[in-house]
């Protein structure tokens, strides 16, 4: 290992985002930050994983040093389709810095937070000896289901010894200006698909035919009208959106058979798994309760709400973000789900990024200036805590 190695977080960001890594397929990208952390002195090991009915999805976790204290980073390669790539104002995938910013699919979530990290820890390595392990896990299928990523990468290096003791996950935290918030927990998400099914016939004779549009219906208003609590210090209140609707049917003169709906509630930790399910099911039986439809209501919970503890460790996250920002970040819950919800059963977690604002867009981007800065505010992270 050179301890000279300097990585530039901004060159670092172009490289990995000229890797078109839509998940699950990594384009390349996992080898091109492999090589810049080895070039470091990490260890690196790729981890790939599968199971019956997904795709194979490899991650990479790197390591330098040895024992107690640990601290992690925790991120991801992989990215979201660009949709239409004429609708971009330049190619998604070549990166281009223009009037302060650099475009790209990925350069807000989250591969300029990848390249920060990376450079902060190169800063610290060259700069300083100390006792301990620092670590990065990368998966490349955090924006897809999430199965053969992170929480199998956890369960792995955790059977082979490893204990991780505090970790960031640089998902971008920040609304609108760099150093706003970093986030000490999420709410969870539970999924509802609800199907109804009816009879099929003729409309002009209403009398032969049970329409489950109707009973459909009558069963989402009572859901979307209901309030489940006012939400608490730390979060915003649960929330309920109907995000599909849909009838098998192709004619305008035919009552469908059945009809479906898809929901998502996100909710606090004042709610959980069991009693949503039991909210949602009661409302669909009783609404239907003497009918002859026949319903259905399969759900899917792919996170549980949580809140760590404002502690020693976020402590010096909000310290170091605030000596560089000169602002005074406040510590939130919002926004959707992340690999944060695996970690915080190993350790603690605390997630600390750039603004999320053109996430997910078209031409998402993020200016220069904030990559620098938190390469910076990431090494001085990582001074405190082994400090």
């Amino acid at each position: 290992m050179s301890t000279s190695v300097i990585i530039d977080p901004v060159e670092l960001t172009k490289s990995l985002i000229a890797c078109p890594s839509v998940t699950p397929n990594d384009a390349g990208v996992l080898q091109e930050l492999q090589t810049h952390l080895e070039k470091i002195g990490f260890r690196c090991t790729r981890m790939p994983f599968a199971e019956e009915g997904t795709l194979s999805v490899d991650n990479l976790y790197a390591s330098y040093g040895e024992g107690s204290p640990h601290l992690c980073f925790g991120g991801h390669t992989d990215v979201v389709p660009v949709g239409n790539p004429d609708s971009w104002s330049h190619n998604p995938f070549e990166a281009v810095i223009k009037d302060g910013k650099l475009f790209g699919r990925g350069a807000a979530d989250m591969k300029s937070a990848i390249a920060a990290f990376t450079a902060a820890a190169s800063n610290f390595i060259n700069a300083h000896k100390f006792t301990g392990t620092l670590s990065l896990l990368i998966t490349n299928d955090e924006e897809g289901p999430a199965i053969n990523g992170t929480k199998k990468v956890l369960e792995a290096i955790t059977k082979n010894g490893e204990k991780i003791d505090a970790c960031i996950v640089g998902e971008p935290t920040c609304p609108k200006q760099l150093g706003e918030m970093i986030k000490i927990g999420r709410r969870g998400s539970l999924t509802a698909n609800i199907k109804i099914e009816g009879l099929q016939g003729h409309v002009a004779y209403p009398q032969w035919t049970l329409n489950p549009i109707d009973a459909l219906t009558k069963i989402l208003n009572n859901i979307i009208n209901l309030k489940l609590d006012e939400g608490t210090e730390d979060f915003p209140p649960s929330n309920i959106e109907i995000v599909k609707i849909d009838a098998d049917n192709t004619a305008d003169n035919v009552v469908p058979q059945t009809a479906t709906a898809q929901l998502n509630i996100r909710y606090n930790v004042l709610q959980n798994e069991a009693g949503l399910k039991k909210i949602l099911s009661d409302i669909a039986d009783k609404e239907l309760s003497g009918s002859k439809y026949q319903s259905q209501i399969k759900f899917r919970n792919s996170a549980n709400p949580f809140l760590n503890k404002k502690s020693a460790f976020t402590q010096k996250i909000k310290a170091a973000v605030d000596e560089v920002t000169g602002l005074d970040s406040v510590f939130g819950t919002t926004g959707g789900t992340s690999d944060a919800r695996f970690f915080k059963d190993y350790c603690e977690v605390a997630e600390f990024g750039l603004i999320g604002e053109t996430a997910h867009q078209v031409d998402e981007h993020v200016e220069v200036k904030d990559i620098q800065n938190l390469a910076e505010i990431y090494e001085k992270i990582i001074i405190k805590y082994f400090n």
